[in-house]
């Protein structure tokens, strides 16, 4: 059998991994530790079959585009607002 999830009884659930919920919550506030976290969630949730796999990607997106904004802040605007503020000798 190719499937690696393990099976579930038709009576339980699997229920939502911890470190999804906790990954997109993270990629708001601190977005790599968000990033290593949502990633760490989706190798577990491939292994143990648990759900939050769709939370695990939403922390993983929120991360990239977070810390690519902010790269873009730093290199760009920042720049941009030092320059134009005035200057006094």
């Amino acid at each position: 059998m190719s499937n690696t999830a393990m099976p579930q009884s038709a009576g339980t659930a699997a229920g939502y991994n911890v470190l999804a919920i906790v990954g997109f919550i993270l990629a708001f506030v601190f977005n790599i530790a968000g990033l290593v976290v949502s990633l760490i969630a989706l190798s577990k949730i491939k292994k143990t079959g648990e759900r939050g796999r769709g939370l695990a990607i939403a922390g993983v997106i929120i991360s990239i585009v977070s810390i690519i904004f902010g790269i873009i802040y730093i290199a760009v605007v920042l720049p941009a607002i030092m320059n134009s503020m005035p200057t006094t000798y």
